[in-house]
């Protein structure tokens, strides 16, 4: 083996045994995978394994290198769950009460990891510090006793962002709007004020703009959009938006400067530009169409493909807010994308293989998931050729290779 190729093959082995997979992927719901399947058999690709018993929840698989973490519960406690690549579990604790009310018992938020750290928050509004290797807690956060929170109507969701040093989060609280932690300690690092007195988290997690002038964080709360100066935490812009709820569950989409922000009960998208070098912005559109309560949407192209309420899936152009079609093969859910295709998976358990196509919703194949329990609102994971579907007590792995 001549240098140049142990070289690229010594790269490509770091690639690989440093890969990360957090909240849909890296926030945008596009997985970074070659070779998959452009089609699958009549009764879907293959179930390599499934583990029974998490208990219920919404909460999708994280994976650090070779370890994978979901989180589950179990007589109104939530745990959290270490499997190995092949499903074997490694290990399970205890982290403490979970969400029990509105009818829809379970976890909801999604497990961070960086840099030996594990970040499990509760639907009761706590945040989890873990060692990753012993599970030692390290700092734990109480978002409602110390930051002034109020919970969501159906418990607390939307995991931390990490920015470098900083854990940031969105309490929602009125001198404790958003702030940053340091991510080792826990210590506050800066806190921000709320645009209003009565302004409080909408569920969506926050996401980092970095190429801006002023790199910031934009945070969907439940009256307003708001970004974020993420040296100081200075209020750098203010956008009103709301519905009667005042829920926002979905994760804005950032790009070149445009900024898509989605919502449901009547209010649905707004599509903002960035000005002054990121200091303010101006609205370019709204779409009621553009509608989603837990589906969120992906940007290829110039297209976002989405799925709502409303009209179920669906096509509109990123620049000019137009919805160009609406299909209803399938039912209203959520979706990712790898290799050039879409993986949609409704809430009645149809996981289908969409083309991206912005003339018409074109499903190249489909299959049912058939185990589990209750609702079909865990977002799917794609890592290394693996399809990986949590629907409530069941976490199933398929194989796209």
């Amino acid at each position: 083996m001549n240098k140049a190729i142990f070289t690229l093959f010594f790269v490509l082995m770091c690639i690989t045994l440093t890969a990360q997979i957090q909240w849909r992927n890296d926030r945008t719901g596009i997985y970074n995978e070659t070779g998959l399947m452009k089609s699958w058999p009549t009764n879907g690709p293959k179930l390599i394994w499934h583990f029974d018993g998490l208990g219920k929840g919404f909460s999708s698989v994280s994976i650090d290198k070779d370890k994978l973490f979901v989180t589950g519960y179990h007589d109104g406690k939530g745990y959290l769950y270490v499997f190995s690549m092949a499903g074997k579990l490694l290990n399970k604790i205890e982290y403490g009460p979970e969400w029990d009310s509105d009818g829809y018992v379970g976890v909801r938020s999604t497990v961070i990891h960086d840099d030996g750290k594990l970040y499990v928050v509760s639907g009761l509004a706590e945040l989890f510090c873990y060692d990753i290797q012993t599970l030692q807690l390290l700092w734990k956060k109480d978002y409602i006793n110390e930051y002034g929170a109020k919970n969501t109507a159906h418990g607390w969701n939307g995991p931390p962002l990490i920015v470098g040093e900083k854990l940031i989060v969105a309490p929602g609280g009125t001198e404790y709007h958003v702030i940053a932690l340091n991510k080792t300690t826990g210590e506050l690092i800066w806190s921000t004020k709320g645009a209003t007195e009565n302004d409080m988290s909408g569920y969506a997690t926050p996401i980092y703009i970095s190429d801006r002038q002023t790199p910031q964080v934009v945070a969907m709360m439940s009256d307003h959009i708001i970004g974020i100066d993420v040296s100081d935490g200075k209020l750098l812009w203010s956008h009103h938006h709301t519905n009667r709820f005042r829920e926002h569950p979905n994760t804005p989409i950032y790009k070149d400067g445009m900024l898509l922000c989605t919502s449901d009960y009547g209010k649905g998208s707004v599509m903002l530009r960035l000005t002054n070098d990121g200091r303010s912005v101006e609205k370019v559109w709204e779409n009621t169409d553009l509608s989603h309560k837990t589906g969120n949407t992906i940007k290829i192209g110039n297209y976002v493909y989405g799925s709502g309420e409303k009209l179920n899936w669906h096509c509109v152009d990123w620049q000019t807010g137009k919805t160009i079609y609406s299909d209803q093969t399938i039912g209203v859910g959520t979706v990712i994308a790898a290799d050039d295709m879409m993986y949609c998976y409704s809430e009645k358990g149809e996981m289908a293989l969409v083309k991206p196509n912005h003339e018409k919703f074109e499903i190249i194949s489909q299959f049912s998931v058939t185990l589990g329990t209750e609702q079909h609102w865990a977002h799917p994971v794609i890592y290394q050729g693996i399809l990986y579907i949590r629907h409530g007590d069941t976490l199933m792995a398929y194989q796209l290779k």
